[in-house]
């Protein structure tokens, strides 16, 4: 059975990446930063779906950690699934910086590159002998690396980081059989941002009306295209970044 670990599992897209991975079949690990009765509610619906599921504490912006959480993975591995290795690594966890360019401070700056760009590489490097030959490797990016709105200069130049380093990854890894993508969602329903999105009708309209599909995204349109990425069919996919978005901004 195929093992994927999801980081920022607990709610939002990773939630919901987590409960269609299951439903795919697949066993999980999540990771939580702060919720953690949120986090094990998940997991907790991942078993009541027939599969097995761990939960473990990681902050993404501690990449001194990181060494630490590859030891706790190991075992966890060891106890619950009987394996020293997983199959899929999805790097999701983060969240936005919404201000103007000008307004924009070094610290919030350095905050979405160890979030987004910094732990993609230093967890994945970690947790690279983990990783089994043939696995695969998710890289959750967004829309903004492709449209601009403003206020999210910082956000979107870190994600953008983490594409060039998908395409990296590819190639490097290439060897190993290791396929790397990148999915980059559009506007979606969530808390991101404050739940602008979800919670604010005039924002909410006006995404509408830039999407194709007529509609703002929601988190199992994202968990969906996850376990379609990740399906076994789906293993020639490699270095491409992969946008869902309902077709936003075209």
């Amino acid at each position: 059975m195929k093992i994927a670990l999801v980081t920022g599992g607990s709610r939002g897209l990773g939630k919901s990446m987590c409960l269609h991975l299951a439903r795919k079949g697949r066993d999980i690990v999540l990771t939580y930063r702060e919720k953690k009765a949120e986090a094990m509610a998940v997991a907790a619906d991942i078993e009541t779906l027939g599969r097995k599921a761990v939960a473990l504490p990681l902050d993404v912006s501690r990449s001194a950690d990181f060494p630490a959480f590859a030891q706790a993975l190991g075992q966890a591995l060891r106890e619950t699934f009987g394996r020293e290795d997983f199959d899929f690594l999805v790097n999701n966890a983060g969240y936005g910086v919404h201000a103007a360019f000008e307004a924009t401070t070094e610290d919030q700056f350095d905050r979405m590159v160890a979030v987004h760009c910094k732990a993609a590489f230093f967890l994945t490097q970690a947790l690279l002998p983990m990783i089994r030959d043939g696995g695969r490797v998710v890289n959750v990016s967004s829309g903004l690396t492709r449209f601009s709105y403003p206020g999210y200069a910082a956000y979107a130049a870190a994600k953008g980081a983490m594409e060039v380093l998908t395409r990296y990854l590819a190639k490097e890894l290439g060897p190993r059989r290791i396929a790397v993508n990148t999915l980059a969602p559009g506007a979606i329903a969530t808390d991101f941002g404050g739940g602008q999105v979800r919670d604010n009708a005039e924002v909410n309209a006006f995404i509408a009306a830039q999407t194709a599909l007529g509609r703002v995204g929601q988190p199992d349109d994202i968990g969906g295209a996850l376990s379609l990425l990740l399906d076994d069919e789906a293993g020639w996919i490699n270095g491409q970044r992969i946008e869902v978005s309902g077709g936003i901004s075209l």
